[in-house]
């Protein structure tokens, strides 16, 4: 028996924590993306015909290498970019129907904070946007910043936190707005490592208490088998998906869980999936 075979035996009715699954939240059919060039050379095609289900409360990993068109995907999701070809519906809506609702919270790799306003009103500023009522904005930036562990540096600048403080700050923002998706853009790439398995620890704990959607775009694959019930592993060149594993590693999970077996298969596995693609 092959090693993935007795890895997927070993994983196997196993009993674990799992997110809605009768309910299909994103839909992606037959998607391609071609960027064409304005100098009149030679078009690139960043994706080509992807397909993909994406469950309510489900968390999951677009991986691959630098320019597979990870990015590109989640903007084409987040109704940032318009497709070449194929459809993505969202709750049988499309992107823009499920931007316009602001039903969509996203988190870039910078954070993109402005210096000039207080942790609080950095992330107050989508609800001002929205018009809501100053007693109910005060109070939601207050649940916001408990949330990420923020609570007593409210009153501070951006430029007095660290990396991984502003990037707190930027899921508080992007979840303050009460948002059914969260989209997660390299979000923790620039961080140090100790920091970034730290907020890989918080942001479990906010997905576990919100419940939200979660597409999260990475080329780290220890991050994407720690965070997600599943990874889509995109190839280079144009993007297509060349593999979808289900990560059945128990919830909650810590750093405890980085040192098991089951970790480390799961990482074999993945980077079996990447041969002759």
């Amino acid at each position: 028996m092959s090693m993935l075979n007795e890895i997927d035996t070993q994983f196997e009715n196993r009993n674990v924590f799992k997110p809605r699954e009768d309910k299909v939240e994103i839909k992606i059919e037959d998607l391609s993306m071609v960027y064409q060039d304005k100098n009149g050379g030679e078009p690139v095609t960043a994706l080509k015909n992807v397909n993909l289900e994406i469950k309510e409360g489900e968390f999951i990993s677009l991986l691959g290498p630098s320019g597979c068109g990870k990015t590109t995907l989640l903007r084409i999701i987040a109704d940032l970019l318009q497709p070449s070809s194929g459809k993505v519906t969202v709750r049988g809506q499309s992107p823009r129907e499920i931007r316009l609702q602001k039903k969509y919270g996203i988190v870039f790799q910078n954070p993109v904070l402005y210096d000039w306003r207080t942790v609080r009103r950095n992330v107050c500023m989508p609800m001002e946007l929205l018009g809501m009522k100053k007693q109910d904005r005060t109070a939601k930036v207050t649940e916001m910043l408990d949330l990420v562990g923020l609570t007593n540096f409210g009153k501070h600048y951006p430029y007095e936190l660290s990396g991984g403080m502003q990037q707190r700050v930027g899921i508080a923002r992007a979840l303050a707005i009460n948002p059914e998706i969260l989209l997660m853009d390299e979000p923790f790439s620039a961080l140090d490592e100790f920091t970034r398995e730290k907020l890989h620890e918080d942001l479990l704990e906010i997905w576990t208490k919100t419940k939200k959607t979660v597409v999260f775009v990475t080329h780290n694959i220890s991050e994407a088998v720690f965070l997600s019930d599943k990874v889509v592993v995109l190839s280079p060149h144009p993007g297509r998906v060349s593999a979808v594993i289900d990560i059945d590693i128990p919830r909650p999970r810590n750093m405890e869980s980085k040192q098991s077996k089951q970790f480390y298969d799961y990482i074999t596995k993945i980077r079996n999936s990447f041969e002759g693609v």
